[in-house]
């Protein structure tokens, strides 16, 4: 099935200390957990028109001082373009959304393992012994028939790198930063997401310490898989919560 792109796309998260916003139908209701850590609520962070300015480059803002720092870097002899090269590799082609899949797959057919993922998920991460060990406080965040879950940076761009390699360009987007606070359903269609008007839609903001990882709903029709073959129907939005594991 081709994937869904919003129309403002580009190319194309009971823990402690995390804050959601939940919604039932379109009343917003904002809940806060218990702030072991520090905490951030979610507000909307809109950007207008004004904010962006065309001066006639192919690249974005970012993009274009990204590329301006790591020339300077490079001509001084600070970083090597082939380093940079494969570290972006490993977390395009290696990291990418597969050791995040590992570890749904893994939840999905291991009830103890589960239980420590939604306990722990960066003691589970780490458990499995992926290449990048997962350094921030990781939280799984599990989808049912009631709740879906969500996660967006209304800050920044905070992402669970170590489990689902480079964010999406969207994800970064100011548009979803406050969308997907103020109209999630809607994000969510857009994504080609239709969940029944009684799902109660749970969006988590991602900050510099706390990261998330949406645990999805095994598809029906799967009871015999085995770990490997249920890791290929999970996909990077499934577990940002923006999309549903792959159907058998």
């Amino acid at each position: 099935m081709e994937e869904k792109r919003p129309r403002w796309g580009g190319r194309t998260s009971n823990p402690a200390g995390a804050v959601s916003r939940s919604l039932v139908g379109s009343t917003p209701t904002l809940f806060r957990q218990p702030l072991a850590k520090t905490g951030r609520s979610i507000e909307a962070d809109p950007m207008t028109a004004d904010d962006h300015h065309d001066h006639g480059s192919e690249l974005s803002p970012i993009a274009a001082r990204v590329r301006a720092l790591e020339t300077i870097l490079t001509e001084k002899g600070y970083v090597e373009p082939a380093v940079l090269d494969e570290i972006v590799e490993s977390f395009e082609s290696r990291i990418g959304p597969r050791y995040g899949a590992r570890l749904v797959a893994r939840a999905w057919t291991d009830p103890a393992f589960k239980k420590r993922l939604l306990d722990d998920a960066t003691a589970a991460a780490n458990s499995l012994g992926f290449d990048s060990p997962v350094g921030s406080d990781l939280i799984a965040v599990e989808n049912s028939p009631q709740t879906h879950n969500m996660v967006v940076c209304t800050l920044c761009s905070c992402y669970p790198w170590e489990v689902l390699g480079l964010p999406p360009v969207w994800y970064k987007s100011a548009p979803y930063r406050s969308r997907a606070v103020i109209e999630p359903r809607a994000v969510l269609a857009e994504f080609g997401v239709a969940l029944p008007p009684d799902t109660q839609i749970r969006v988590w903001d991602s900050t510099a310490e706390t990261r998330f990882i949406v645990l999805p709903m095994r598809p029906a029709g799967t009871a015999d898989w085995s770990e490997e073959r249920l890791a290929e129907l999970v996909t990077r939005d499934s577990m940002i919560g923006t999309g549903l594991p792959r159907t058998p």
